[in-house]
């Protein structure tokens, strides 16, 4: 059985109130459950990804963006070479539900 991989999370930039991370990931790579907690902002850059939030799918594509709120489970899986931007507190913490 093949592992899932996935995308890859960097942060790119560090301010004083904000940062911003860069999601990275080819077709097929999925990002489990987790939360940040405070919301954060995404924003496609290139190529597609479904995000699975409270029951419900959103796509992200070129040019859309989404606002998740703080301590709200949800995952992603990347289409299409995908690349987003991820705005957040500076104090935000990502955490994954199974670690």
């Amino acid at each position: 059985m093949e592992a899932i991989q996935s995308p890859q999370i960097e942060i790119i930039q560090e301010a004083a109130s904000l940062k911003i991370i860069r999601v990275k990931g080819e077709s097929g790579m999925h990002m489990p459950d987790h939360h940040s907690t405070r919301e954060a902002v995404v924003i496609g850059q290139k190529g597609s990804a479904t995000l699975f939030m409270e029951g419900k799918e959103y796509k992200i594509n070129e040019g859309s963006s989404t606002i998740i709120p703080a301590g709200v489970n949800h995952s992603l899986t990347t289409h299409q070479g995908f690349l987003a931007l991820v705005i957040m507190d500076i104090k935000s913490t990502i955490i994954f539900e199974n670690n």
